[in-house]
């Protein structure tokens, strides 16, 4: 996407477009939240791409809001926002979105405005949005189109839906499994980057439609399988357990297999370079970081790395035995509130939270620092980096879920 992007877009269209900026920040929301209630009542067979646990708590259209908002606000200069377009894309290749699937959200979007705004929603307005739309849709199947063609060409590469055996199933923590995967086929697998993530497609006997769910994988690349490691989430506040992980934890057993589509991700590793680098992880955020910290030891054994997770105690923190196994002072472990057990293990370094000031005694300021977690713990970390100063082309951060805003 660059300045030949607007080119399409006339001078009138971009003003247009640009003048809804205020009414976006104090409707987007709303918008958003009744164009997908419309698009799944017209649109039911679309539930198979959307996770509809997000729709229901409100995290999707948020996040939707958020994008639209920013398209708006750089209408006139849309390569500011390309990382955005670029990590949206990588989900929607994995997902399978597919070109046809654009004019439909179109409709349904300009539909919206329409039925929120009401008489605000001029025909100039929708005219402009709807021109706006057909640019920014274009842009994103042109860099959809490219991905999907990477993930079919690489070495085992494939597009769709490839059937995967559940080869072992491993509990790592109170909370946490790890399930690892071979290709049905006996088929070659494509290297991906450590820090990305597979989506599996859950056929769940009795459920109205499929769901889909990114996992990171869990282990370095070029290994002959894929390992996820899975949370298994438990309502609160009235909300129903993790569907989708309820029933791998519950029932799915080895030797079942499931439908999965390539790695994909714009969160990994940057293995070009010999910089320092911080993996710092809250709760079940340290999947992508167990990738990274395995490529970092088994391909860059010479670069600094250290690994700092988070916890509430030993009990749901996985992976403890090889962290045990660390080089001293390479990994640094937080709990919350250990337990008896923990103390006399004496594994974790700190007991609370982080803080700036500890941070500053155990990782170096001139690293990379990757950080993942829950947002709350995601807020606190991005803070830190801030206020220490650290450049934010050397921070590198991922949301599971709906793109949030740190």
């Amino acid at each position: 996407m660059s300045a030949k992007t607007t080119e399409t877009l006339n001078k009138q269209t971009i003003e247009t477009v640009k003048a809804t900026v205020p009414v976006l920040e104090e409707y987007g929301e709303a918008i958003t939240t009744h164009f997908y209630q419309r698009l799944f009542e017209d649109h039911p067979e679309l539930k198979n791409i959307f996770n509809q646990t997000h729709q229901h708590v409100g995290d999707q259209p948020k996040a939707l809001a958020n994008t639209v908002y920013a398209a708006a606000q750089y209408i006139d200069q849309l390569e500011v926002i390309l990382p955005r377009v670029k990590q949206i894309a990588e989900k929607h290749r994995s997902l399978n979105v597919q070109p046809e699937h654009y004019p439909i959200v179109g409709e349904y979007l300009l539909k919206a405005i329409k039925e929120v705004l009401g008489e605000a929603a001029t025909d100039d307005i929708i005219n402009a949005w709807g021109n706006a739309y057909g640019v920014i849709a274009d842009a994103f199947i042109g860099v959809e189109k490219e991905m999907y063609q990477e993930a079919e060409q690489q070495k085992g590469g494939w597009t769709g839906y490839r059937l995967f055996k559940v080869a072992g199933k491993v509990q790592e923590s109170d909370e946490i499994t790890s399930f690892y995967l071979e290709p049905e086929d006996g088929g070659e697998l494509p290297v991906y980057k450590p820090g990305q993530y597979l989506t599996i497609k859950a056929e769940i006997p009795g459920e109205s439609y499929d769901h889909l769910r990114q996992y990171s994988l869990s282990e370095a690349p070029g290994k002959p399988y894929y390992r996820i490691s899975v949370k298994k989430e438990l309502g609160t506040a009235g909300q129903p357990d993790g569907i989708v992980s309820s029933w791998l934890h519950d029932k799915v057993k080895t030797g079942d297999s499931i439908p999965v589509s390539a790695p994909a991700g714009d969160f990994y590793l940057n293995a070009h370079t010999d910089r320092p680098v911080v993996l710092i992880s809250g709760g079940v955020g340290l999947t992508p970081m167990m990738s990274m910290w395995r490529y970092a030891r088994e391909k860059q054994p010479e670069r600094e790395v250290r690994f700092i997770h988070a916890a509430r105690n030993g009990s749901v923190h996985a992976f403890k035995e090889e962290i045990k196994g660390a080089k001293p002072g390479t990994a640094h472990l937080i709990y919350e509130k250990p337990s008896e057990e923990d103390m006399k293990q004496g594994l974790y370094v700190r007991e609370g939270y982080i803080s700036l000031e500890w941070l500053k005694t155990v990782a170096p300021e001139h690293a990379e620092f990757y950080f993942c977690g829950p947002e709350g713990f995601m807020r606190a970390v991005n803070h830190m980096l801030q206020e220490w100063r650290i450049p934010e082309e050397r921070i590198h951060y991922e949301f599971f879920g709906p793109q949030g805003v740190l």
